[in-house]
């Protein structure tokens, strides 16, 4: 644990010479209509979901019972690109990438800001983070930029210099250790970002 946070299981995927496989933006273009079908799930399968949110996410424990009421109408919604959405009363709270881990939406997220780790890009970043680009290690290691000591798969929500309130949520590539000396490249991916498509999406019905 770092600060209250556990750090994510994603161990991010090898791909060629980089090492790693960009995923960039998950919901530049997503409708609800991308979503393929909703399940309801066991309890039983309720609750171990819960149990490996609050593992990733432990400052969200005394408030799991108001955003996801015991009975509150919970169900899974699978959605192209191997993306799974947990909706409770027809809200989109978490999202996974295949065997990833469940990341916030936006929304949540700004009703609850102290949830998960953040980092800080630039001002010269925030025009490419809002046009869904990944975080580049020079956005965080500028004057304008910061970072938690945080390792490679950690969950994290970016701020933007000068806001008080996340612009996106995704995914560390390498450690903010690495990101200081190696500075060059991706170093967040997996991006879900203010007015994507998630964040246009209030309900899915």
């Amino acid at each position: 644990a770092q600060g209250g946070y556990l750090r994510s299981p994603l161990r991010p995927p090898c791909c060629g010479r980089g090492g790693y496989r960009v995923q960039g933006a998950m919901f530049k273009a997503f409708t609800p209509e991308e979503v393929s079908g909703q399940n309801q799930v066991k309890s039983s399968v309720q609750r171990g979901i819960k149990q490996r949110i609050l593992e990733v996410y432990p400052r969200l424990e005394n408030v799991i019972k108001d955003i996801w009421p015991k009975d509150g109408s919970m169900v899974i919604a699978k959605c192209k690109d191997h993306v799974t959405m947990i909706v409770v009363d027809k809200v989109p709270l978490f999202w996974q990438h295949r065997d990833g881990p469940w990341l916030p939406t936006l929304r949540l997220l700004h009703k609850y800001p102290t949830a998960m780790p953040m980092v800080r890009v630039d001002k010269g970043a925030i025009k490419f983070v809002l046009r869904g680009a990944s975080v580049m290690c020079p956005g965080l290691t500028s004057a304008g930029g910061r970072m938690e000591d945080l390792e490679i798969g950690t969950c994290v929500q970016v701020l933007a210099e000068g806001t008080v309130h996340a612009c996106a949520v995704g995914v560390l590539t390498m450690s903010t250790d690495d990101i200081r000396k190696i500075n060059k490249g991706v170093c967040i991916d997996h991006m879900h970002y203010l007015d994507d498509g998630l964040w246009r999406c209030l309900e899915l019905n």
